[in-house]
């Protein structure tokens, strides 16, 4: 097992970067129930609304293609 390293470089050996990310998703998606429920019924622009949630509260430091599939992926 690899020690040591940046805090950057240890985050992203361990694939740590993801499952944080998750984590701001579930709490936007839960946090948005009803936006979820309309882009369940189809309505399917308002997975914007979401990735901006997501952007905001990474300070813009996600990854938006990430963001956009791990959001389509957990409301499907």
């Amino acid at each position: 097992m690899q020690q040591g390293g940046s805090p950057k470089a240890i985050v992203a050996r361990r694939g740590l970067r993801q499952v944080a990310l998750e984590r701001v998703v579930d709490q936007i998606i839960a946090g948005h129930p009803g936006e979820a429920s309309r882009f369940r019924a189809g309505n399917s622009k308002r997975i914007g609304l979401f990735v901006g949630q997501v952007m905001k509260a990474s300070g813009g430091k996600a990854n938006p293609d990430l963001v956009t599939t791990l959001l389509a992926r957990k409301l499907a």
